[in-house]
């Protein structure tokens, strides 16, 4: 029973940052019912479902909501339920006819979630797009790379995940939580582009301050110095720094047996590139395992560079459960953690459609309706 148990939320099939935000709900109680398409949408790269990992924890019915028994359908599931997310273009869901306010006609205190990259409004909201593009027009993008060099795609955590499905999952909860004091729902209009701007405000703040460069790998802890960055060992592998405080530098000098005597001032800019070159030469001596024996666990701020298949393995992800593994699939194990209010992964995903008369028999619908839909097409 995690911390949203009790909570009913309808998602609208979609890709990225939709099926993310549900993911997390779900992953945290809520009871989440994903509407598909009768046919394939195409959405997405061909897979066996069962890889479609943020589709976990939730049943999926297969809806046509493009007829009127299929809307009407929808909007019967919308009656029952907190909340709802969607992730379409600006205008497509009014055009469903299943708009704000349709549905919280049908639904008062409703928390209406939207999904987009440039939000609902704006004069590039219709454009198409995606996480590299949002995050480009926030500054972001820019932000991430070596010194002059290009920027680095920082895979599409940054706008589709952090800037977005966090972004709605928190605007969902906040509204519901509101909800139950007002009595009202509303929308929760959340855009990559705004997300990805409120990730960025520290850096914002230390712009206006004059203490961060706009400019890429300039800056103490954007690679730019030899304290915060990642170093090749002999192997080819590599070992990522952190040492900012200067007790934690201290450690860092020891722990490598670099000679202090004659060493620059940490934080003298101007001899970033000579202390790199001093402690890349460092690293390239040992091997990632070897430097793992030697600092791991102490102050230094440090963690070797683990791939995708390496991290699951490592003995603090193993103590903690960090990742579990579900249907032979290993992922990542819901987070945050609750002391009383466990989360859980609640089932695998879904083939689209797979729970369909059951998940609607269970949302009130009886056998003569599901088969009048069936008969027009509504659900499959």
């Amino acid at each position: 029973m995690g911390p949203l148990h009790g909570i009913k939320i309808v998602e609208l099939a979609g890709i990225g940052p939709g099926p993310m935000c549900a993911m997390l709900l779900s992953d945290m109680g809520a009871q989440v019912l994903r509407v598909d398409r009768v046919e394939p949408s195409g959405l997405g790269m061909k897979r066996d479902p069962k890889f479609d990992l943020m589709n976990r924890g939730r049943r999926s019915v297969a809806v046509n909501i493009k007829t009127d028994a299929g809307r009407e359908t929808v909007l019967r599931l919308i009656e029952q339920s907190d909340a709802l997310i969607e992730g379409f273009r600006p205008g497509v869901m009014e055009r469903l006819g299943l708009g704000p306010e349709v549905c919280q006609a049908r639904c008062q205190r409703l928390v209406y979630g939207r999904m987009t990259g440039w939000g609902q409004a704006g004069p590039i909201a219709h454009a198409a797009g995606h996480d590299i593009n949002y995050i480009a027009l926030t500054g972001a993008l820019h932000a991430v790379g070596q010194k002059n060099g290009p920027p680095v795609v920082p895979l599409n955590l940054f706008g589709d995940f952090g800037g977005g499905a966090l972004y709605l999952a928190f605007g969902i909860a906040c509204g519901i939580i509101e909800a139950r004091t007002s009595g009202q729902g509303q929308v929760v209009d959340a855009a990559m582009t705004d997300g990805s701007a409120s990730l960025m405000t520290m850096f914002y703040g230390m712009l206006a301050s004059g203490t961060w460069q706009d400019s890429r790998g300039s800056n103490a802890i954007d690679g730019g110095s030899h304290f915060y960055t990642v170093y090749e060992t002999k192997d080819g592998q590599h070992v990522s720094i952190g040492s900012i405080e200067a007790k934690f530098y201290a450690e860092l000098l020891q722990l490598t047996g670099l000679d202090t005597r004659d060493l620059p001032e940490q934080f003298d800019a101007s001899r970033w590139d000579e202390l790199r070159a001093l402690l890349a030469q460092t690293f390239k001596t040992k091997t990632r395992d070897e430097w793992v024996e030697i600092i791991e666990g102490s102050d230094v701020c440090f963690a070797p560079v683990l791939s995708l298949a390496e991290a699951p393995n490592h003995p603090h992800n193993r103590a903690r459960s960090t990742f579990v593994e579900i249907d032979g699939v290993v992922q990542p194990a819901p987070a945050p953690r609750f002391s009383r209010t466990v989360p859980s992964i609640q089932r695998p995903p879904a083939t689209p459609g797979q729970h369909t008369d059951e998940a609607l028999r269970d949302w009130g619908f009886s056998a003569q309706e599901l088969a009048r839909l069936h008969e027009k097409g509504a659900i499959a």
